[in-house]
Order: structure tokens, then C-alpha cells, then sequence
């Protein structure tokens, strides 16, 4: 009887050594392949915001439909542009807008980007504007559900793919 069960036990840990971890870890590398991607695509959307200081409706269509078409997740992107405020104040001396310390930003955020996007099809960004995007994936990745099952570490309002870039607008955009 006792040998049976040894037996059992034995055949449950080879299983689990054969199948589980290299699926787990098959898993983490498409995860990773799909980070690298999405972070690849961020910074080339923020840089041509940059160094274009326009954001169009198509450009964001397409960023928003290649992560997710080269990644099969689903994506959460948050745009958080700083706008450098021309007139930061009429008690200031010093009129000069590039000396340090003398700007004042003021923050949008993505529904009025996404707003600004439909009513126009552009958002117009000048020189010394800060442009910044945050992408994580809103459902769960293979290896995040094996990970609940194994190690039950991972929650609700956790991701396993996210990328984040960000820079100063170089160029004023067109109207």
C-alpha cells in the first residue's frame, strides 16, 4: 500500500516537473516578447508626437490596433500631456518663458485628449510641451492565470505587460 501511493505521489511530481514549468515558462517568454513589442510601439508613438508636436485620430488608431493585433491582449493607454503654460503669471518680473524654474505646466488627461481627437482628428502640441503615455493590459496573460493557480500571487489589479515614454515636444505642430 505504501509503495502504491509513493508511486502515485512520484507520478503527480513528474507530471507536474514535464508539463507545468515549461508551459509556465513558455508562458513568461511570450509575456516578455509582447512587453518588448508594446514598449517598442510606445516610444515610437511618443516620439512621432514629439517630433511632429501633433497627435492625429489615425495615428492613435493605429498605435492602439498594432499592440493589440501583435499581442492578442487588450490595453488600458493612458495619454497625460503637460501643457507649458504661456502666461504663467502677470505678478512675475521675468518675462522669459526657458529660464529654469520660471515654467508652470498644467496636466491633461486622456478623455480630453481622446475629446480634443474625435471633435478635430488632431491634437496640437508646441515646443516645450511634455507628452507622456502609460500602456498596460486590462485581462489576464496565460502566465499570469498559471501564476494564481500556483503561487496565488497575483491580484485582481496587477498586469504583466506594461510600457511607459514619455518627452518634450521639439517642434511646434501645425494648425
Amino acid at each position: 500500500m505504501d509503495d502504491t501511493l509513493g508511486i502515485i505521489i512520484a507520478i503527480g511530481l513528474v507530471a507536474i516537473l514535464m508539463f507545468v514549468f515549461p508551459l509556465m515558462a513558455t508562458a513568461e517568454r511570450t509575456d516578455d516578447i509582447s512587453q518588448l513589442a508594446v514598449q517598442t510601439e510606445t516610444t515610437k508613438f511618443v516620439d512621432k508626437v514629439r517630433t511632429t508636436g501633433q497627435l492625429t485620430l489615425e495615428d492613435y488608431d493605429k498605435f492602439y490596433s498594432t499592440i493589440v493585433d501583435e499581442t492578442s491582449d487588450s490595453f488600458d493607454i493612458e495619454m497625460t500631456p503637460q501643457i507649458l503654460d504661456e502666461n504663467p503669471g502677470v505678478k512675475t518680473t521675468q518675462a522669459e518663458i526657458t529660464k529654469i524654474g520660471e515654467n508652470f505646466y498644467y496636466t491633461e488627461y486622456t478623455t480630453q485628449v481622446l475629446e480634443e481627437l474625435n471633435e478635430n482628428n488632431k491634437k496640437v502640441f508646441k515646443e516645450g510641451d511634455i507628452f507622456a503615455v502609460t500602456v498596460r493590459n486590462t485581462n489576464k496573460t496565460i502566465a499570469q492565470l498559471l501564476k494564481n493557480f500556483f503561487y496565488r500571487i497575483s491580484g485582481d489589479d496587477t498586469y504583466q505587460i506594461a510600457a511607459q515614454h514619455s518627452g518634450i515636444v521639439t517642434v511646434n505642430g501645425s494648425r
